[in-house]
This record gives structure tokens, sequence and C-alpha cells, in this order.
């Protein structure tokens, strides 16, 4: 089984992400002659970004369960994939990194009292950087201005800090998890880091209420 996903009646141990579902990148009927892992290479294959933590996984989908680009797939005990793998973004179908961006958007629209929760509650990383300012398009003046408002009352939703804020929060969150998932950052606000000298600051955890 899986490390990634678990049967909704246990408890996640401690430090343990998982993934309980996730969207299809991209679905290679025969394989994939060229991939890293050679139980893929011959048989069907799914590449797919995990709905609650933006796992990127491969997986073998069982003969019985009809596979659409962009659809979500329960995962668990009783789901119709198997030998689920974690992958990096670099071994990526050229169509699954086409889809990656609508993907998560779906993700972060389904849950947006988590994604407001962030920015409700980004706190400062050193005395000279914000969290909030690794998000793209966000400067000094506007994080001045997120700051301010969120004193003045909670954001409540996307269109609340749309209004307030003057930027639009879903697309400027689909492009840090993306550059995340792509790697070569110093900090991480999402993503767990390949990189062992980056700063991983783990707000799904904090938001989702578990324990990094």
């Amino acid at each position: 089984m899986s490390g990634f996903f678990y049967r909704r009646s246990e408890r996640p141990r401690r430090g343990r992400r998982y993934e309980d579902a996730i969207y299809v990148l991209d679905y290679l009927e025969t394989g994939n002659p060229h991939d890293i892992h050679p139980r893929h290479r011959s048989s069907p294959l799914i590449q797919g970004v995990g709905t609650r933590y933006f796992t990127l996984l491969e997986a073998t989908p069982l003969p019985v369960i009809r596979v659409e680009v962009l659809s979500k797939l329960e995962l668990g005990e009783y789901s119709g994939i198997r030998d689920i793998i974690p992958i990096s973004y670099g071994e990526l179908t050229a169509l699954a990194r086409s889809n990656l961006p609508e993907a998560v958007r779906r993700i972060i629209l389904e849950s947006e009292p988590v994604f407001v929760e962030f920015f409700n509650t980004a706190e400062p990383i050193n005395i000279r950087l914000h969290s909030l300012r690794l998000l793209p398009e966000i400067g000094t003046k506007t994080l001045e201005t997120i700051l301010d408002e969120r004193r003045k009352a909670r954001f409540t939703s996307f269109s609340d800090i749309k209004e307030r804020a003057r930027v639009d929060p879903v697309k400027i969150l689909v492009d840090r998890v993306i550059t995340e998932l792509m790697g070569g950052e110093k900090y991480y606000l999402f993503i767990r880091p390949r990189e062992k000298t980056a700063v991983y600051l783990g707000y799904l955890e904090k938001l989702y209420g578990e324990l990094i």
C-alpha cells in the first residue's frame, strides 16, 4: 500500500502527508517507454496531482475504471488505482505539465476556506521577509494592504480578498504552487521541498491542523 493515502477511518500518523484523491493530468493507455519506473513502461499509466498536498503521482489504473484527463479519482483501500509512486515535476509528460495549472486551480477552488485562511494567518519568515511576499504580484504596497485589511476584519472568501486587496488570490496561489512543484526555491509555503537546504514553512499542515 502506498504511504500517500489512508482509509478515512484511520488517523494519520505524526508527520505523515497523505492524499485521498488525485486529478488526472495524463493517461497513457499503453504506458510510457521513457518512464524511469520499469513497471510503468508497458502498462496503463496515470500521472496526477494529489488534492490535499499537491503531491505529483504516477499510478496504474485497474481495467475496470474509466480514466479521463482532469477527472478526479479517489484513492484508498478500495480505489481502482494501484502502484502509486511519487514523482517529480521533471518526470511529468508534456501533456501533464500543460494540464497542471487547471488541476491546481480546481483543487484551490475546492479548498477555498483553507486557502482563504492562509491569507488570514500567514506570518513573517524573518524580520525582512513576510510569507505573503513569496506569492507572485505581492509587493510591499500590496502586502501592507493585505495586513491592514485583515486587521480590520478577517477575509471570508476569494472574492473578499480580491475586492479588498485588489489581487486575484486564485491565480497567484496557482502560480506559487506550480513554482514550488518545479523546485529551486529557497522557501516553500506549501510543497515539501526535495532540496535539503530549502526552508519548508509547512502551511498546509498548519491549515489542516496536522502535525508536521
